[in-house]
């Protein structure tokens, strides 16, 4: 795939391996997850611009503590990482906005050793108005960004310029089943040379209410956003959903420690995706899993990381322990424990 040339900037460089995949990504979930006895659908899909303000909305609600605990445990730590990472460039896998990750190019470049960022994320506007930002934010910076989706196309990250820390911040690992988040993992570590870090931020196992609250807020903003993926379907593939024929469910699973968002139908009916040629029949009260959202302990991270051949050496939290960033590295002849205090 030939790049695509930013003559604004010499030091960005943009890669694009969509190329109609992301469609073909949608037809291929939907015929796959609406035609299973249990209906599911992949969180991914969630995010057009409408599902991404939705999400912004609910990161700003009380609620919702993930996004402002990460930030300031990343804000209290960011100068550790740098330093304890020595880090030339900085992989995102899932890059958004950056606007969490600022913190850590921050230190990073006042460390001296920051050299290059690795954005991956869908959606191509995002990253080209994050690398112009940051390349001036930066002198010298050098923005490779990757236009795709970071469980297809993680072999098109470039080759290392120096030491890597590949960032997967927001809990998005507990989007994963177990396996496939350990067969995810696994890929994760071939970027990682020996020398290499991998910074995750992972939600933690805590009281049901306070998690059944994050994803079934007040305002009704989780429930909206949740329908929505709904609207991308409609748009997408020519289908006929009514939203409001879905009720947003959030429940705990305590056995596999995990919240999982669902919409249950409210009646019976039959929905066509004409770009399918598929009828999909609703039961009244049947439910279509949206999302899984497993949460963590140190211990079962770990586990996870030992299955990749990576070890954990930091494990940075908030006083009240409801979120944790992970620092790993590859499994070396002598584990070691790094010690790490927000």
């Amino acid at each position: 795939m030939e790049p695509i040339a930013d003559p604004a900037q010499e030091t960005i460089r943009i890669d694009s391996h969509l190329s109609g995949a992301r469609e073909r990504s949608l037809a291929e979930d939907v015929l796959d997850g609406l035609t299973r006895p249990f209906k599911e659908l992949p969180p991914k899909h969630f995010y057009d611009t409408r599902g991404a303000e939705l999400f912004d909305r609910i990161c700003e609600l009380e609620e919702y503590y993930q996004t402002r605990t990460e930030r300031a445990i990343l804000a209290a730590s960011a100068g550790e990482i740098a330093k304890l990472s020595g880090a030339a460039e900085l992989v995102e896998l899932g890059s958004g906005t950056a606007a969490k990750t600022r913190v850590l190019l921050d230190a990073l470049h006042e460390t001296g050793t920051l050299r290059r960022y690795v954005p991956l994320d869908v959606t191509e506007q995002l990253v080209r108005e994050c690398a112009h930002e940051l390349t001036q934010r930066y002198p010298g910076l050098q923005v490779h960004g990757v236009i795709g989706d970071f469980e297809r196309h993680l072999d098109r990250v470039p080759p290392p310029d120096g030491r890597r820390l590949v960032v997967f911040l927001g809990g998005t690992i507990g989007n994963f089943t177990p396996g496939s988040r350990r067969r995810f993992l696994r890929q994760v570590r071939s970027l990682l040379g020996p020398e290499d870090h991998l910074l995750m931020g992972v939600d933690l196992v805590k009281d049901p209410d306070v998690l059944r609250a994050a994803y079934d807020d007040s305002e009704g903003v989780t429930a909206e956003f949740n329908r929505n993926v709904l609207h991308v379907l409609n748009r997408e593939l020519d289908a006929d959903f009514d939203p409001r024929d879905f009720e947003h469910v959030a429940l705990f699973d305590a056995q596999h420690q995990w919240i999982e968002m669902r919409l249950r139908a409210r009646r019976e009916h039959t929905v066509q995706v004409r770009a399918l040629s598929l009828a999909v029949r609703f039961a009244q009260g049947e439910d279509m899993r949206t999302e899984i959202s497993a949460k963590f302990t140190q211990a079962r991270l770990r586990a996870d990381l030992s299955a990749a051949e990576l070890e954990l050496v930091g494990w940075l939290t908030d006083p009240r322990e409801l979120f944790a960033v992970s620092l790993s590295r590859p499994l070396a002849g002598e584990p070691g424990q790094v010690s790490l205090t927000p």
